[in-house]
């Protein structure tokens, strides 16, 4: 019998649920240092450092997610050459996700797609060990150090910003509010390494990476250098309730042929085939500071640094974004910069908050080769918890595009708009 990636996801299900029950080990929703994929794992952002879970041998957690959006948009532009969009579902999308105990304060985390806009077979995310003990070296060992230190390594998304605590990856999608993701949507997975230091309500991360998406050991002819980040962030929760968290983060390119930060997504954007029909990430802004597809290779450069204010005080929640990136090829003799401002406010009612109504602004506005370019989106919607594993979601989005770099090009006067619904399961 020819295997599909559907036998083989069902094998692996099976292997590790077999592999569990032999073994007697515990199968159960609760790890350490470890964000809950459902309701609970609201406004979390950075996996919790502290945890009263106790280590008892090795635990493995098999969950995942599922979403499914109906689709109701229209478009124009001042060509009127644009596809007509019926109203309709999209694709359905899953994940699948294992996450394991390994040892006290050792935990590995591992992302699979099993379904996207972009590739409807199945393939891995990435993944990461998380260190926040040493007991598995020795029992107790530097424990005073790591009372305030947490190791992240693997082929894992950057924790740069606080946007990709808040997006949706692929059916991974209970934690954003809203449909969409951000008009710039930073979000790359890259080998990389996270060094934290905690004390009180600070944090503070450095990140290395290697700057590549897809790995490769062969040389090219243009050197991609690592990617170095960072991250500051204070966050408390006051005698009031009120809680209020302020983080900033830097990423610097010294040189690539080819910049992931605001293109890595490979899973596919929520709004299908909007202006670009066939572009898997319509909808969004991805600065552009190295040559496309066919141009003669050149280096680029970038630096891009964002602030996040959060604060939640009852049912009511504000989230901020400001973002600047600023970069260029090799071959400009000036920079370029695109900037991101984001506004969202949230009330969140009901007996455990499952309700909740809010609207979002996002807009941009850049520097491209061609000229300066503007967008702005506008969401205004709700959900509602049916359990704290399901979600379903509405939402009124519009969005528009202006300036001279989008002269000539399908862009230009374009726009989009109508109602989104989506439902989601994470467990």
């Amino acid at each position: 019998m020819k295997l599909t990636t559907k036998h083989i996801t069902l094998m692996l299900v099976a292997f590790f649920v077999s592999a569990g029950s032999l073994f007697a080990q515990s199968f159960t929703r609760d790890l350490q240092y470890f964000t809950n994929p459902d309701q609970r794992g609201l406004n979390q952002f950075e996996a919790p450092f502290m945890t009263e879970v106790e280590f008892d041998g090795l635990v493995v957690r098999i969950g995942g997610a599922n979403a499914l959006q109906f689709q109701g948009l229209t478009q124009e532009n001042d060509a009127d050459n644009l596809q007509n969009l019926e109203s309709n579902f999209n694709l359905a999308t899953s994940n699948l996700d294992l996450d394991v105990g390994l040892a006290n304060g050792l935990r590995m985390h591992l992302r699979t797609y099993l379904s996207s806009q972009h590739h409807t077979e199945t393939y891995v995310k990435g993944g990461y060990m998380q260190v926040d003990r040493l007991d598995f070296i020795s029992e107790g060992l530097a424990s005073d150090l790591m009372d305030h230190v947490r190791i992240k390594v693997g082929h894992m998304e950057l924790n740069y910003g606080d946007n990709h605590f808040r997006r949706s990856d692929n059916a991974a999608a209970i934690h954003n509010p809203f449909v969409g993701n951000y008009l710039m949507d930073s979000f790359t997975t890259e080998v990389a390494g996270e060094l934290y230091y905690y004390q009180g309500g600070f944090m503070a991360m450095f990140g290395l990476s290697n700057g590549k998406l897809n790995q490769s050991v062969e040389e090219s002819a243009i050197k991609t250098k690592p990617t170095v980040y960072g991250k500051l962030a204070y966050d408390q929760t006051f005698d009031d309730g009120l809680r209020f968290r302020l983080s900033g983060s830097i990423l610097r390119v010294g040189q690539s042929s080819s910049i992931y930060l605001y293109s890595g997504d490979r899973a596919g954007a929520r709004y299908y085939d909007v202006i670009e029909g066939g572009n898997f990430r319509s909808g969004r802004i991805a600065p552009s500071f190295t040559p496309g597809r066919g141009a003669t290779p050149a280096a680029g450069e970038m630096t891009s640094f964002m602030l996040n204010p959060f604060v939640k005080f009852g049912g009511l929640e504000f989230y901020g974004v400001f973002e600047n990136a600023t970069g260029k090829i090799e071959t400009e003799a000036d920079s370029r910069s695109y900037n991101q401002y984001a506004a969202e406010l949230l009330y969140r009612f009901g007996a455990n908050e499952d309700l909740y109504l809010g609207a979002r602004y996002n807009f941009v506005d850049g520097e491209t080769q061609s000229g300066d370019i503007e967008v702005d989106r506008f969401n205004i919607g709700g959900g509602w918890f049916l359990t704290r594993n399901v979600l379903a979601k509405f939402e009124y989005v519009t969005q528009n595009y202006d300036g001279d770099g989008y002269a000539g090009t399908d862009y230009a006067g374009a726009s989009f708009d109508g109602v989104m619904l989506e439902a989601i399961i994470s467990f």
